[in-house]
């Protein structure tokens, strides 16, 4: 993390993915995405076995989970030796499986909520942790009551979950925080969100912006009464980027690398002449 906006291009290695619909389930596939990702600049990647869309409620077991991921992993890594990247599971084997195949972040939708032991798994490696803040879950998100104040609500519950995993033995430096646009949050509440995202930069720690293809974009871009298809969000996409990164932002995490590469090229550049001006 430093001065640059990092990108981190999603792989999702499901059958059911809301952004891609499983187009890189298969190991071949998945890998060979991975690898154009990286080609097209993306600084690290993120890669999941189980989808967490909206309205879900099987889960996938962590032998299925293993399966899909641990042979992505590995698969990059042996062509791209120095390619940084991130699993993203709330599973603490899964997480082990993963580090010791070479990845070096565990991102974590629960915020370690899921799984007691995830914390101790990560403080254990020394690894990088991306704390991601959701309400409920994701069966339960149509019909949990509006929170007073969104912005205030994510950033006290970030707060606790961060200090719960310093006081597993996280360290401080390896935390970076996620206010999990879409997960539990509805339409109304994101943009919100989005609006107030300079307030969590009070919580000191890095900062995540996932708002890559989210539905409150496809509905803000409906036409005929029709939310937008997630393949259609790519602009809506990039402008939700752009509002990430003049608020603070230190990591982008997105499906077109390509057009957020050349989106946070510009967007650094206002943030450096607001600084020389400064």
């Amino acid at each position: 993390l430093g001065p640059r906006t990092l990108v981190m291009g999603v792989v999702n290695v499901t059958p059911d993915s809301f952004s891609d619909g499983g187009s890189f389930y298969s190991t071949p596939l998945a890998i060979e995405h991975a690898l154009d990702l990286l080609d097209e600049g993306a600084d690290l990647l993120d890669i999941g076995g189980e989808s967490t869309r909206p309205g879900k409620q099987e889960r996938v077991s962590e032998a299925e989970e293993l399966e899909r991921v641990v042979p992505v992993i590995e698969g990059v890594l042996r062509q791209r030796k120095d390619a940084v990247i991130s699993v993203d599971t709330y599973k603490s084997k899964v997480a082990q499986a993963a580090l010791n195949a070479g990845a070096e972040i565990v991102n974590d939708v629960s915020a370690f909520q899921w799984d007691s032991n995830l914390a101790e798994t990560v403080a254990a490696s020394g690894c990088g942790a991306v704390l991601m803040h959701m309400r409920g879950r994701p069966e339960e998100w149509r019909t949990l009551p509006p929170p007073e104040n969104i912005v205030e609500l994510v950033m006290r519950e970030l707060n606790y979950y961060a200090s719960v995993a310093i006081k597993h033995g996280v360290g401080r430096a390896s935390i970076v925080l996620d206010p999990g646009f879409g997960f539990g949050k509805n339409f109304e509440e994101n943009y919100p969100l989005l609006a107030g995202f300079r307030r969590l930069q009070a919580l000191g720690f890095p900062l995540l912006s996932g708002t890559s293809r989210k539905s409150f974009l496809g509905r803000t871009l409906a036409a005929a009464n029709q939310d937008a298809d997630p393949s259609e969000r790519l602009h809506g996409s990039m402008a939700a980027v752009t509002a990430s990164i003049l608020k603070g932002a230190h990591i982008v995490r997105v499906h077109d690398v390509k057009a957020a590469v050349e989106t946070v090229k510009i967007a650094d550049a206002v943030l450096a002449a607001e600084a020389i001006s400064a």
